[in-house]
C-alpha cells in the first residue's frame, strides 16, 4: 500500500525553560501491570504543547513483598501482590527519581500530579481502582506533593499567580469532561468497566499527541491503548461534549507476552515481550521469505483470541472487572479482548510461541507477534464498525507498547485499508507514544481550565474551539 505511520514525536524541553517561560510541568505517575513509570511532561501555556522532560521507569514485578501486618488487596496479572503500603512506596520512589533525574524541584517545579493504574486485573470489581488510587495518592503524599497539587481548584485564586492569566475559571470551570469529552457514568453513576481512567486518559493523550504528526485527532475517534491490558474508548461526534459510547477492556501486551514466555528467553511467569526486543535485530528481507509462516502461526494463534461485545453475563473479561449492565444503561458498547475464557488460553500462546522459536527461530516469532496484534487492532475496530461505532470522519489513535514496536503501526494501516472505513487510511490514524502520560498533562490543564483557544484539544474533528459552547452551556 505504501502506507507511511504518522507517528507522534514530541520534543524535550530544558530546566532553563520551565523555569523562564510559562510551562506547566505534570508528573504523570502510572502503576502498571509490567511497568511502573513517572513521565514528567511540560506544557507551553502560550502554544498548547506538551514538551517531554524525563521518564522514570520500573518494572512493577519489583515492588517489595507484603509485610507482617498489611492487607494484600490487588495484584498483577502474572500475580504481584500489592498492599496499600508497597503501592506507596513504589509511587514515592519512582516520582522521586524522576524528578531527581529532570534536576528539578519536587515543591517548586512541579505543578500537578496525576495518577492512574492499568493493574485491575486482581480486582473484583471496577470500583475496587479506587482503592489502588488512594494507594497511589499516599505515596505521593509521602513525596511531599500537596493534596491542592492533585485536586481541581476551587477558584482563581488557588491557582498560582504566574498561571492565572492563561486560565479560564473564570469563565468555565471543569465539570468532569476531559478534551470535551462526557465521561460514561454520567448518566448511572456506575464505573462500566475498572479501566475507564486509563481510557481517559489515552484518549486525551492521543489528542495532545497527534498534533506533533499533523493529524487532527478530535472527536470523534476510536483510542487504543495497548498496554499489558487493553483500554480505550469510542467516542461520538456530539457537539460541545461528544459522549463515550464504547469503551476496550481486556488483554493487549499480554499477548506478545504469552509467546515470548514460550520461547523460554524470558522468566515463564514475569518474562515480557520488553525484555528481548530489539529493532536493529529484525531483517524484514529474510522475514518476508517466511511471510507465509507467519501468516499461518499469526492464524493458529487468533483462534484462542476472541474479540466481541462483551456478553451481558459476564463480570470479567479478559480479567478486567466489567458491568456490561451499567454500560448499557449509559449507552456504551464494551468490546473486549480475551484469550480463551480470562486468560484459560493463554498456556496454548505459551506452546505455540515455543513451537515457532523452536522451528523459525526468535525473529520470526517477533514477526508472528506483529500480524497478531495489528489483527487484534482489525477486529477490534471491525466489531466496533459492526456495531455502528464508526463514523465517517471517525479517527483512530493507538498508543502503548504493544502497537508501536516492530512493524506493527505499518501492519496495523494495512490491516485498517481492507475495512475501507477511510479513503486514505493513513490521514486518520495516529500513534502516540506515552498516551498515558500526555493525558495526564491533558487533566490537569482541563482540571485547571488551562486551555488554548488558538490550538484547541476539545471539539469535533476540522472545527473551531468550543470555549463559546461551553460557557452557554454551563451558563444555562
Amino acid at each position: 500500500m505504501g502506507y507511511k505511520p504518522k507517528i507522534a514525536d514530541s520534543p524535550s524541553v530544558s530546566v532553563l525553560d520551565i523555569r523562564t517561560k510559562p510551562y506547566f510541568v505534570v508528573a504523570s505517575v502510572e502503576v502498571g501491570n509490567t511497568t511502573t513509570k513517572c513521565i514528567l511532561m511540560a506544557t507551553n501555556l502560550e502554544d498548547g504543547k506538551t514538551r517531554h522532560i524525563t521518564k522514570n521507569v520500573r518494572m512493577t514485578r519489583d515492588v517489595r513483598k507484603p509485610k507482617s501486618g498489611e492487607t494484600v488487596f490487588g495484584k498483577t496479572l502474572s500475580g504481584v501482590e500489592f498492599t496499600r503500603e508497597s503501592v506507596a512506596e513504589l509511587v514515592r520512589d519512582t516520582l522521586l527519581d524522576a524528578v531527581k533525574k529532570a534536576k528539578l524541584d519536587v515543591k517548586t517545579d512541579l505543578n500537578f500530579v496525576v495518577r492512574s493504574t492499568g493493574v485491575v486485573a486482581g480486582f473484583d470489581v471496577p470500583d475496587d481502582v479506587g482503592e489502588f488510587i488512594k494507594a497511589m495518592a499516599d505515596g505521593c503524599l509521602m513525596a511531599d506533593i500537596p493534596p491542592n497539587k492533585m485536586t481541581p481548584p476551587m477558584s482563581l485564586d488557588n491557582i498560582p499567580k504566574e498561571y492565572r492569566k492563561y486560565s479560564k475559571l473564570n469563565q468555565v470551570i471543569f465539570d468532569g469532561a476531559v478534551a470535551s469529552v462526557n465521561p460514561p457514568t454520567g448518566a448511572t453513576g456506575v464505573e462500566v468497566v475498572a479501566n475507564e481512567m486509563e481510557g481517559e486518559l489515552v484518549t486525551a493523550g492521543i489528542k495532545e499527541g497527534a498534533k506533533w504528526a499533523d493529524i487532527d485527532y478530535r472527536n470523534p475517534c476510536i483510542s487504543i491503548d495497548f498496554g499489558t491490558t487493553l483500554a480505550g474508548r469510542i467516542i461520538s461526534p456530539d457537539e460541545p461534549y461528544a459522549n463515550t459510547i464504547g469503551n476496550l477492556c481486556g488483554y493487549a501486551g499480554a499477548i506478545p507476552d504469552a509467546i515470548i514466555r514460550g520461547t523460554g528467553r524470558v522468566d515463564e511467569n514475569l518474562g515480557t515481550a520488553l525484555e528481548i526486543f530489539d529493532q536493529k535485530v529484525m531483517n524484514f528481507i529474510k522475514l518476508k521469505m517466511k511471510d507465509k509462516a507467519i501468516q499461518n502461526y499469526a492464524e493458529k494463534i487468533h483462534e484462542h483470541i476472541n474479540i466481541e461485545r462483551v456478553p451481558v453475563d459476564r463480570n470479567k473479561y479478559g480479567s478486567v472487572p466489567v458491568n456490561p449492565s451499567a454500560a448499557k444503561d449509559s449507552g456504551v458498547t464494551l468490546i473486549g479482548c480475551d484469550v480463551g475464557e480470562n486468560g484459560s488460553d493463554l498456556d496454548k500462546l505459551m506452546e505455540l510461541g515455543n513451537e515457532i522459536y523452536k522451528k523459525e527461530g526468535l525473529q520470526v516469532v517477533y514477526a508472528v507477534i506483529d500480524v497478531v496484534m495489528a489483527k487484534v487492532v482489525y477486529r477490534l475496530i471491525k466489531v466496533a464498525k459492526e456495531e455502528g461505532l464508526v463514523f465517517d470522519d471517525t479517527a483512530i489513535g493507538l498508543s502503548g507498547r504493544a502497537a508501536l514496536t516492530g512493524n506493527k503501526p505499518k501492519l496495523v494501516l494495512e490491516y485498517l485499508d481492507e475495512l475501507q472505513i477511510h479513503d486514505k487510511i493513513d490521514e486518520h490514524v495516529v500513534f502516540v507514544d506515552d498516551g498515558l502520560a500526555r493525558g495526564a498533562a491533558v487533566m490537569a490543564r482541563c482540571m485547571n481550565s488551562l486551555g488554548t483557544p488558538s490550538n484547541p484539544l476539545g471539539g469535533h474533528r476540522g472545527g473551531k474551539c468550543i470555549l463559546g459552547e461551553r460557557i452557554k452551556l454551563q451558563n444555562k
